[in-house]
């Protein structure tokens, strides 16, 4: 059942369970909604999406407390705004910040990706190929939605090679809005098709452990994105 929805449009369907009382609710609530927030197609549309407080007392099957609690974390998160007497609403970014936070993500992952070349084993690099492989045969438009996936999880993966706690960190928060503008764009002037040659060259480069070289593109295609999102991307002012 739905815990998010575009205001004052009716909920929808949304996969979450019952809250674990066996550990605390707070906690558990705000895994269970930042992970919702992350799954929202924030950026798919025009409206604003807001929470049903009284839909997540019913769906997560615990009190109001744990509930407010949860969202005044991710509130001073950056992820949740209230809005007196409307509701509370997942933040939506403008253009500029989106642009700065890619740009940020860009900085990072080419220094996974440099660290990677260190410090990442063959077999865990070979996971980065195998991403791919059911796109060898078909281009990765005949299946845009997996290949979105996989796009995502490699840009995940990445950054987990580099081994940095650090990094992983300060990244987390950018990962709900950078995630969801990467679904929305993927499937934007041919850039599918390009994205899955970009990410061999990196892999490539990863597997000869030519260190600048991987880190140069890797930070180079994410600053694609970023000014790809700058010159299409409209619709986030």
């Amino acid at each position: 059942m739905s815990l998010i929805t575009p205001a004052p449009a009716r909920l929808a369907p949304l996969a979450l369970a019952p809250i674990d009382t066996t550990t605390s609710f707070r906690n558990q609530a705000y895994a269970l909604l930042k992970k919702a927030i992350a799954d929202a197609d924030i950026y798919n549309q025009k409206e604003e999406i807001r929470l049903d407080e009284r839909q997540l007392i019913q769906v997560l099957g615990v009190s109001r407390t744990p509930i407010r609690e949860a969202m005044t974390l991710l509130e001073q998160e950056g992820f949740l705004r209230t809005v007196p007497r409307r509701g509370i609403f997942i933040i939506r970014k403008t253009k500029r910040e989106i642009v700065e936070m890619i740009q940020m993500w860009a900085a990072l992952e080419g220094m996974s990706a440099r660290l990677a070349t260190l410090h990442a084993t063959d077999e865990e690099i070979a996971k980065l190929r195998h991403l791919f492989d059911e796109f060898v045969n078909a281009p990765p438009t005949d299946h845009i939605e997996e290949y979105s996936d996989a796009n995502i999880d490699f840009h995940q993966a990445l950054i987990n090679l580099g081994g940095s706690q650090v990094i992983s960190n300060t990244i987390k928060n950018l990962f709900i809005h950078v995630r969801a503008i990467r679904k929305v764009t993927i499937a934007q002037n041919d850039r599918a098709a390009r994205s899955i040659v970009d990410h061999l060259k990196i892999i490539t480069a990863l597997e000869k452990r030519d260190t600048e070289l991987a880190e140069r593109l890797a930070r180079d295609h994410t600053l694609g994105l970023a000014a790809f999102v700058e010159e299409h991307c409209d619709f986030l002012d």
